[in-house]
């Protein structure tokens, strides 16, 4: 997981081969203005869907992982925590129940460790990071960005 901010995103264009389309993207369109739903960018290889709602609480959420995409989630309005724990050292089994059309599975793990967002705040998240996002009080507009591997 990588936190940074989006006025900083262009240092993170190295990172992998579609990050450059998606630095173009965040340079070309106002967040802010996307009413909640998905935005195609690049056909199936990066999506944004913007999400809009009241956090989930200080109730801690399920762990999810996703294999076939790279998540970048961008906090536009409120505050929002973000638990996490390297895939690697989470107990699930090999026989979980994955959505692969969804291109997500929940697993019962406990973080590891949180990160806070504020608005413009955003945090890379790879497939080895398992996370749950959305942890907080109040109204939270965020994008995220999904980015095929």
């Amino acid at each position: 997981m990588i936190i940074d901010s989006l006025r900083s995103f262009e240092r993170c264009t190295g990172f992998h081969h579609r990050f450059p389309k998606v630095y173009e993207y965040l340079r070309k369109v106002d967040l802010n203005s996307l009413e909640p739903g998905e935005y195609p960018v690049n056909e199936k290889e990066i999506i944004c869907k913007i999400w809009s709602g009241e956090g989930k609480g200080i109730n801690i959420p399920k762990l999810e992982i996703h294999d076939s995409y790279i998540d970048i989630h961008i906090l536009l309005e409120g505050t929002e925590t973000i638990g996490h724990k390297d895939r690697a050292l989470c107990t699930y089994s090999d026989n979980i129940d994955y959505d692969e059309a969804e291109d997500i599975a929940f697993l019962d793990d406990e973080p590891a460790n949180f990160v806070n967002l504020g608005e413009g705040s955003l945090a890379i998240i790879f497939p080895r990071d398992a996370h749950a996002p959305l942890i907080g009080e109040g109204d939270i507009k965020k994008a995220v960005i999904k980015v095929l591997v």
